[in-house]
């Protein structure tokens, strides 16, 4: 698999949201005060941290092409995140309010700015080593993945399907 064309850092956090609002003005606040794009991804909508380093390739991708649906790479991750191009769709792919397990991606990556997301971001070990019969039924709801699809390619490829989904946002564009 391709890395991130640029330097990402991708870290796994948790965080209780009461006003989404007022942590989306701070995380704004602090990329730009490191000159950098922080995306915040809702890992129980993803299909691990290599869904994140997929929508991120993807969204820098389409930048460096002139093809970017949005008007920012953290709508465009997102979009690429929840393989839609409606943005109304993807922005449920980020924070929301309440209990939210994230990967939090910094592009670039200062050493800095994790010291300062730390103050608002409870960061951790990634949990994610494979996939739950739950969490891959989410996934298959969420990216209309089809019992035939899962049963053709096996019950442990649906983060390959999932990934095929965010792939494919290209050709529908």
């Amino acid at each position: 698999m391709e890395s991130v064309p640029v330097p990402c850092e991708i870290q796994y956090a948790e965080v209780t949201i009461r006003d989404r609002t007022a942590i989306l003005d701070v995380l704004r606040e602090i990329a730009g005060r490191y000159a950098t794009h922080i995306v915040c991804f809702d890992a129980e909508k993803l299909a691990g941290r290599e869904h994140a380093e997929s929508a991120l390739r993807h969204a820098h991708r389409s930048f460096e092409r002139g093809i970017a649906i949005s008007n920012s790479l953290e709508m465009e991750a997102l979009l690429y995140a929840a393989g839609t191009r409606q943005c109304s769709a993807a922005v449920s792919f980020g924070l929301h309010e309440g209990e939210n397990h994230i990967y939090v991606c910094c592009c670039p990556a200062p050493e800095s700015v994790w010291k300062d997301l730390a103050v608002h971001l409870c960061f951790s070990e990634d949990p994610d080593v494979r996939i739950s019969p739950q969490k891959a039924a989410r996934l298959a709801a969420l990216f209309d993945i089809a019992t035939e699809e899962i049963e053709a390619t096996g019950h442990d490829r649906i983060r390959d399907l999932v990934l095929e989904r965010v792939a494919l946002l290209d050709v529908s564009k």
